[in-house]
């Protein structure tokens, strides 16, 4: 059996045609799919005999809400997702004055092992399939009765770790016969696989690329970034500096900010001189609190200065708003408080 959101209309359509069917009843599937019917049975107008073979041979990957909540804060909701298969997996909305946003998971777990992110604890477990990806914005769609029309790939895994079902569901969520949301409305997010990063320049689409740097010195990113002890951080500049070039499209640098670690004055200097020149800008990230570590958040003032310094040297910078505190919303933390409840 296979899950029919992993297919494009084309793929469907030529499934169609393979099975002695009418190729247009691959746009009407498609059709009622994205108007959140996920049962083939309730497809009524297509034939029987239709409704039995795509019974036979393929699932719709709905997953299933295992838990919702939403922050009393500032009305985030955190989803808990159950996949076929059982594995679990989160997705955070976020509402915005210019629409809804989501934050999707790419894999199960992750293997990137960064020590302040939840995600990568227990390491990866398996890669998510495009439409298990592009699933997750269907269900919450469906459950806020609202269109979602921004996508971030910045949940639980490395997107470039899972690069070529990453690619089919940029293809899948921008299509015109899906949910049509256009690349300039997708970022995706990666702590600096050079080779991808590259190959994603080379395709020039146009969606946003954010890195996450973390550090401006070679030693402290490897001490909380694995990934810095294959590439070092001359490579990650070299490669976005590719990326602007080929593009023209600004890259965000993500700067999660550790208490006493990370965020001197003389790492908010190191990392202006590190990017100066650069198409760029540098999203500042409060860090969570994550149990497995003793990582603490910087202070306000501290966290004012920063910028201060970056802005003083030509370096765009804002601090990330922080959303659902109150419902551990970051990577990783609500799949790991569940998982562990279940103990």
């Amino acid at each position: 059996m296979k899950n029919i959101l992993d297919f494009s209309l084309d793929e469907l359509k030529s499934w169609m045609k393979d099975n002695n069917e009418k190729e247009f009843r691959a746009k009407q599937i498609e059709d009622f799919i994205y108007k959140s019917l996920w049962n083939f049975d309730e497809m009524h107008v297509l034939p029987m005999i239709t409704r039995n073979k795509l019974n036979e041979n393929f699932y719709i990957g709905i997953p299933k809400i295992v838990h919702s909540y939403e922050s009393k804060l500032d009305g985030t909701k955190k989803f808990l997702l159950a996949l076929e298969d059982g594995n679990l997996i989160e997705c955070v909305l976020m509402k915005y004055n210019y629409g809804n946003s989501i934050c999707v998971s790419t894999q199960v777990g992750c293997r990137m092992g960064c020590k302040f992110c939840a995600s990568t604890v227990e390491g990866m477990i398996r890669n998510l399939t495009p439409g298990e990806i592009l699933s997750q914005i269907l269900v919450v769609q469906d459950y806020i009765k609202d269109r979602i029309s921004n996508v971030v790939l910045m949940g639980s895994g490395e997107p470039l770790d899972n690069y070529e079902n990453v690619l089919k569901f940029l293809e899948l969520v921008s299509s015109e016969y899906g949910l049509n949301i256009g690349l300039r409305h997708i970022t995706l997010s990666t702590c600096g696989i050079i080779p991808k990063m590259k190959d994603l320049a080379d395709r020039r689409l146009q969606l946003t690329l954010a890195v996450s740097l973390h550090a401006a010195s070679e030693d402290k990113r490897k001490e909380i970034m694995p990934i810095a002890n294959k590439y070092s951080i001359a490579d990650i500049i070299e490669a976005c500096k590719y990326y602007i070039d080929v593009t023209g499209k600004r890259i965000t640098f993500e700067y999660a900010l550790i208490k006493s670690f990370n965020d001197s004055m003389e790492d908010a200097r190191m990392l202006a001189n590190l990017l100066k020149g650069l198409l760029c800008h540098v999203n500042l990230i409060p860090i969570n609190q994550v149990r497995e570590n003793d990582f603490e958040k910087s202070q306000e003032n501290t966290v004012k200065k920063f910028v201060e310094i970056l802005k003083r040297n030509g370096i765009e910078a804002t601090v990330r708003r922080e959303m659902g505190a109150d419902i551990n919303a970051a990577c990783g933390q609500l799949r790991r408080s569940y998982m562990n409840a279940q103990i």
